[in-house]
């Protein structure tokens, strides 16, 4: 015991002196985590709207009035034609442009007439072109409508036609950080257990002192060990941290068992523990051993369903998914924060995620073990 009490100060020491690395880790994931959180908690709005209007009538400037109204656009004015508005989108001065026939106000009042616009979206932009093109099938909807009611000259409480009754669980606003901040609050305990794991034996070759340790009355579980403290209190500082930021910043819910998400975390900061310490015995330079970390942590990070839904990809990687720890952390992770699950629903999850941890863990320290024996 004495023997890794004294590994684990000389870790401190050496993370007191190389500053740096800590404070990287602990505030560049926590900054990451707000910005990320920030950004997609609020709504998409003020996005610049050109209209090329070659009815210039009543009709027009109301169908004009109804997208300003959305609050999704800012209206930059009226373009003198469409060349202009072709410019402005190639610039990426403005997200969407909306061109209105001349007879556009005949149309509408046209009884057997389909009144149309052409829209523009700025497609190498997809989320505002996503949020625009929402927008303007909602005020079209209403518009075509209220045209339908008036064509079929019925009182618009009389005309009933299909409807449904929807309701959203567990995220009933559908804000997009609900979605987003738990996967990135996942992601970032795994890079923050990986990267500090990865330089743990990295760092001693490039400064020349791990034949010291090799040589001096050390085993390898204690060098391993001595290793995985400081590795585990900083992750889990940096865990809890980030925990407390969305709950009292961010009002992100805890619906479920807080306890059981902090001993799954601590299971699974154990799991990517071991896997930093394979990279670290493995890699020759800190730099070689950042660069591994990145390919390990962006491969977890495709089967993660942060990126793209696992269920909308190919069976195989379907498949695959089942063997990754992330996929699993993170279907607990949201599972606890949003649905309030608990054991009787995310055992299956939990029962993956332990052998996976269980084996991983085993053959990761037996070959850290074996190197450094």
């Amino acid at each position: 015991m004495k023997r890794i009490l004294a590994l684990v100060k000389k870790e401190f020491i050496h993370l007191r002196n190389d500053w740096w690395l800590p404070a990287f880790m602990l505030i560049g994931g926590m900054m990451e985590l707000v910005l990320v959180a920030w950004a997609t908690s609020r709504p998409i709005t003020n996005l610049p709207l050109v209209v090329v209007d070659y009815d210039r009538s009543a009709a027009s400037r109301a169908f004009v009035q109804a997208l300003e109204n959305t609050g999704t656009f800012d209206f930059q004015g009226y373009a003198p034609d469409e060349e202009s508005v072709r410019q402005a989108l190639t610039r990426g001065e403005i997200n969407t442009a909306v061109i209105i026939p001349p007879d556009y106000s005949l149309q509408i009042h046209d009884p057997r007439g389909q009144a149309q616009v052409a829209v523009l979206l700025n497609g190498a932009e997809s989320i505002p072109a996503t949020e625009a093109r929402r927008a303007i099938e909602g005020v079209a909807y209403a518009l075509n409508q209220k045209l339908v009611i008036e064509r079929l000259g019925l009182p618009a409480d009389e005309f009933s036609s299909f409807a449904f009754s929807m309701r959203v669980w567990f995220n009933e606003t559908l804000k997009d950080a609900y979605y987003t901040t738990p996967a990135e609050f996942g992601l970032m305990l795994e890079f923050t257990a990986l990267l500090f794991a990865a330089l743990a034996f990295t760092r001693e070759r490039e400064l020349g002192t791990l034949e010291q340790l090799l040589v001096m009355p050390f085993s390898s579980a204690d060098l391993i060990i001595g290793k995985a403290i400081p590795v585990v209190i900083i992750g889990y500082s940096d865990f809890l941290l980030m925990l407390l930021l969305l709950r009292y910043i961010f009002k992100l819910p805890i619906r479920g068992s807080l306890l059981l998400l902090l001993i799954v975390a601590f299971g699974y900061l154990l799991v990517e523990l071991s896997k930093g310490l394979v990279i670290s015995v493995v890699a020759r330079t800190q730099h070689q051993a950042f660069l591994l970390v990145m390919l390990v942590g962006m491969t977890d990070f495709m089967f993660t369903g942060y990126a793209a839904p696992v269920e909308g990809m190919p069976l195989a990687f379907q498949w695959l998914a089942n063997f990754i720890p992330a996929h699993h952390w993170l279907t607990i992770l949201r599972g606890i924060l949003l649905k309030g699950a608990g054991l009787d629903v995310l055992w299956p999850n939990l029962l993956a995620l332990a052998v996976l941890g269980a084996v991983i863990t085993f053959f990761s320290l037996r070959y850290v073990r074996r190197v450094l024996d």
